[in-house]
């Protein structure tokens, strides 16, 4: 895209200034639209040191409001944020429902530099763009408008800011030594650059060069760029999106009705086991931590399965200081304004950590599927958009755990019914517990297909025969110390 860039003419003076003054006023109207329509606008700048992002980003800025949007500028990842999956401190900065998130620099800016200073090879960097784009894919998607802006400039362009800037002593900290170093290895970074803008340009969210030698010029086509986006997006916000055909290694599951549920332990081998198998957990949450791998265990099942003391069970062999439980109910205001899997991404365990997930991100093809919380379109994508966010985690080194947790429906009754006449334990069922039951037909199609559509080699599904409680959580035990040892093993 850089190699063969043909720079725009930039208008007269006066056509520049009546133009700026209208895309100013179209957007400072644009931003009551967005909000009103629920609309989130992330918008990327990246570019050349000195191309003049963040004066461009102030001016942008000026148009609207500063209730409805955030500026990040985003630095070299911090030691915490190192030890989260690549695209964890975008995906938590992406915005609401009706606001814009300005980026100053981002994921490109991370990824070419470690290309450039040869932190990451070939295979790394492939990983990488294909990270990118299901990121941004996802967020398109599902409703968001990505805005992604180049501000390019010329060898010589850039040397003479540099210049400029190191004589004024009130100026000279704004450069730092990636500018120097860019301008001597200019070419190299015009490759690199150029080979990212191809990888990840797309119709859904495109790059878009500026022209940046000129300021007034610079500002002027980012604010009819950004115009002319929302606009489109405005008038398209209700357009179904294509669903895409899986692409992950699936194995095969059974239906949850050829599971046999007859499966027992006595009280003698329960105690026995439970002993033995926490005291290895424990033994191997310390190496765990010691190389610094991240542990996600995902637990979904009916009501009344044993969910509950099913973690229980597992917290119990773990160092306190090195896990944490997530209980996921309905999505507070500020969750349920974003992609639905932000408030998960929140939640992921650094390296060496244990996040344990009392329901999970596939909520979104039971519950809100079943009780018409998202669209056909959305549900049936949700599939595809899961398995990526799992391989991002299989990806960062993650040992992925997922647990169904099952009964029948009788084991369901009893429990619900000694549940509602034991006092102690009457908080624990409730009116919505009883109203899911009779949709338990409904339920149980939704998560056949959900085990078959999301079953994947990197992240498979573990069903628990959960009639006898003590059976389901010994065999829980030792699902998640053989999946720990394999990924110490490795």
């Amino acid at each position: 895209m850089l190699e063969n860039w043909i720079k725009p003419q930039i208008p007269e003076e006066e056509e520049l200034d009546e133009r700026l003054h209208a895309a100013r006023s179209k957007l400072s109207v644009l931003q009551m639209q967005i909000k009103e329509h629920g609309l989130p606008v992330l918008v990327l700048f990246e570019g050349w040191g000195t191309a003049g992002k963040g004066s461009v980003l102030g001016k942008v800025i000026k148009n609207i409001d500063p209730r409805f949007f955030k500026v990040a500028t985003m630095d070299e990842p911090t030691e915490e944020e190192r030890r989260k999956p690549f695209l964890y401190r975008y995906f938590v900065k992406i915005p609401a429902k009706g606001k814009l998130e300005f980026l100053d620099s981002g994921w490109m800016d991370e990824v070419v530099k470690d290309v450039l200073h040869d932190k990451i090879g070939e295979k790394e960097y492939k990983k990488k763009i294909e990270s990118v784009k299901r990121f941004e894919r996802q967020l398109t998607d599902n409703g968001y408008l990505v805005m992604k802006f180049f501000f390019q400039i010329s060898r010589k362009e850039q040397k003479k800011r540099i210049e400029v800037l190191k004589e004024n002593k009130d100026t000279r900290w704004r450069v730092s030594g990636d500018e120097d170093w860019q301008n001597k290895h200019y070419d190299k970074c015009m490759h690199v650059f150029d080979r990212y803008l191809n990888d990840t340009n797309s119709p859904a969210d495109p790059w878009y060069i500026v022209d940046a030698k000129n300021r007034k010029w610079a500002e002027l086509q980012v604010l009819e760029t950004l115009v002319s986006g929302i606009e489109t997006a405005l008038k398209n916000s209700n357009l179904a999106v294509p669903l895409l055909q899986n692409v992950f290694p699936l194995e095969k599951i059974p239906k949850l009705s050829e599971i046999s549920l007859d499966k027992e332990l006595s009280e003698e081998e329960y105690k026995k086991e439970l002993k033995n198998l926490q005291s290895k957990l424990s033994e191997l949450h310390n190496k765990l931590y010691r190389q610094k791998i991240p542990v996600v265990i995902a637990y979904e099942g009916w009501d009344a399965a044993g969910k509950g003391g099913n973690i229980k069970r597992i917290t119990g062999a773990l160092d306190p200081r090195g896990f944490e439980v997530h209980p996921i109910a309905s999505p507070l205001p500020n969750e349920k304004a974003r992609h639905y899997l932000w408030r998960f991404w929140n939640r992921l365990p650094k390296t060496g950590h244990i996040a344990i997930f009392d329901r999970t991100w596939y909520g979104r093809v039971m519950v809100e599927r079943l009780e018409g919380f998202c669209s056909e379109n959305e549900w049936q994508r949700a599939y595809n958009e899961i398995n990526e966010f799992e391989k991002e985690l299989s990806d960062w080194g993650a040992v992925i755990i997922k647990f169904w947790v099952q009964i029948d429906k009788d084991t369901q009754l009893a429990r619900f019914e000694e549940r509602q006449n034991t006092p102690e334990k009457q908080w624990k069922i409730t009116d919505e517990d009883w109203r899911n039951r009779e949709k338990w037909d409904l339920y149980e199609t939704a998560v056949n297909e959900m085990l078959k559509k999301t079953n994947t080699t990197y992240a498979p599904w573990h069903v628990l025969e959960s009639n006898d409680k003590k059976y389901a959580r010994i065999k829980a035990l030792k699902i998640v110390i053989d999946a720990i040892e394999a990924a110490l093993d490795k």
